[in-house]
């Protein structure tokens, strides 16, 4: 049964088909026009001549002539009127057999005069925020098309200057923050460091000021993070995300024994190791903290001939489709219900722009009886010559 909350996909129809039907559109309605004015002038030459013996009688004329001349009238009147039946038939077979060719001709002409406009199409589809400095470049002459590719070349670098503003101000400021940071936090330790004892009240502020400046740190270094993701690629080697997985694991104190499938530990992605980490450690990390007291995890790596699949799972309260839909977005934790106002709101974020720089897909899914199920897949790439593939 087909789930009526699901729109219906309207077929499109194609501009090529569209300009084909007005040619051959155009093309019939020209030839009905002059095959009537044919008829119309056709039509005329044609007299009717009276049969044999129905001749007008001429005075001192020969009935014998009379009759010869009589019949001589049908026969040119008869030969006159099938003349006109074959150029009128030959005409109606013609403009068929043009207008069969006049849908071949216009489909390519149509296709010749789009062209260059499938052309831009294809290169702006390939074009995204990793590769904003390409350009369509269209060539040929000053037209239509050329002044449509010249608007968005330019259309395509003010987003690419704006992009580039945008990673450069977020990891600029990132950076410069740090230092100012690590001076309040120098003034805190400085202050609890002191000897002879301390007011209560001065060391629980002075422990506060320090779990923020602590929490603040974290947030700057996962904006750093999702900065250099969306920016380059740098140093890309052949990654085991299965090793990965399990260290990530191992580091928090998770049972790693059943979470990862026959070969997978030596299965590679093609990327680099730092944000690599990152992007399993945020999974996991997101796993462990957005879940429900005494709650599970589940980290599984799948692989295949072509591609790596990293599966992680909790428990936890139930989520919508639409809830779900946003948790990608970076300062978006879920409502308090679900984090309990713990982390940054950057994790997944930075696990959607480690996976777009790395060529893959991230799926998330509520699960029915609460939680989230995360799946990233990567492109395999074989191992170092030497190492297990």
């Amino acid at each position: 049964m087909v789930d009526e909350a699901v729109p219906r996909v309207r077929r499109r129809r194609s501009v090529r088909w569209r300009f084909t039907s007005l040619y051959a559109g155009l093309f019939l309605a020209s030839g009905v026009v002059m095959l009537a004015v044919v008829t119309a002038f056709a039509g005329g030459t044609v007299d009717v001549a009276p049969g044999p013996g129905g001749g007008s009688a001429i005075e001192g004329a020969p009935a014998a002539a009379l009759e010869r001349i009589a019949s001589l009238e049908h026969q040119l009147a008869s030969a006159r009127s099938q003349q006109t039946r074959q150029l009128l038939l030959g005409s109606a077979v013609g403009l068929v057999v043009m207008g069969g060719l006049s849908l071949l001709l216009g489909w390519y002409a149509a296709g010749r005069v789009l062209r260059p406009l499938r052309a831009m199409t294809t290169a702006t589809r390939r074009i995204s925020a990793d590769n904003l400095h390409e350009r369509l470049a269209v060539d040929g002459p000053h037209d239509e098309l050329r002044d449509l590719g010249d608007t968005i070349d330019g259309l395509l670098a003010r987003l690419e200057g704006s992009f580039a503003a945008q990673r450069r101000f977020v990891a600029d400021a990132s950076h410069e923050l740090r230092t100012p940071l690590a001076t309040l936090r120098a003034a805190v330790d400085v202050t609890l460091a002191k000897p002879g004892p301390l007011p209560e009240r001065t060391a629980v502020l002075a422990g506060r000021v320090r779990a923020g400046l602590d929490q603040i740190d974290t947030l700057l270094d996962g904006l750093l993070t999702l900065a250099r993701a969306q920016h380059e690629l740098p140093d890309p080697e052949a990654v085991p995300l299965g090793r990965l997985a399990a260290d990530a694991l191992a580091a928090r104190g998770l049972p790693a024994a059943r979470t990862l499938d026959d070969g997978a530990p030596e299965a590679r992605v093609r990327g680099n190791r730092t944000l690599l980490r990152r992007l399993v450690e945020n999974l996991v990390d997101n796993a462990v903290v957005h879940n429900e007291p005494d709650g599970w995890v589940s980290v599984r790596v799948h692989a295949d001939a072509s591609a790596v699949e990293l599966v992680v799972e909790n428990g936890g309260k139930v989520l919508t489709d639409d809830q779900t839909a946003v948790l990608t977005r970076p300062f978006r934790r879920g409502g308090p219900g679900r984090t309990g106002g713990n982390g940054s709101g950057l994790g997944l974020a930075i696990v959607a722009a480690v996976t777009e720089a790395h060529d893959g897909r991230l799926d998330l899914h509520p699960r029915e009886g609460g939680g989230l199920r995360v799946v990233v897949t990567l492109p395999r790439t074989p191992a170092p010559a030497g190492e297990p593939a």
